[in-house]
């Protein structure tokens, strides 16, 4: 009861694109490559100075003026 052969993977891939497409399965792909180049672009970003980041474009910070018309809260959940 060992590992598959290559002919069980090859019907599975066989099976699996006829179920999904080939172009839900190249979306798939490309959507999970991107998601990889993400993180390994924050995890490079993520050792650099705070000074560095804000030259960035592109990237979420925080404001740190203060409104007057603002009121700060914290939503809780009833349990």
């Amino acid at each position: 009861m060992g590992s598959f052969s290559i002919w069980h993977w090859l019907i599975v891939l066989l099976i699996v694109v006829m179920v999904f497409g080939t172009k839900k399965l190249k979306n798939l792909g490309s959507d999970l490559g991107g998601a990889v180049k993400g993180f390994k672009d924050g995890m490079k970003e993520g050792g650099q100075n705070p000074a560095d980041n804000e030259a960035a474009p592109g990237q979420v910070t925080q404001d740190t003026r203060t409104d007057k018309n603002t009121i700060d809260v914290e939503a809780k959940h009833k349990s």
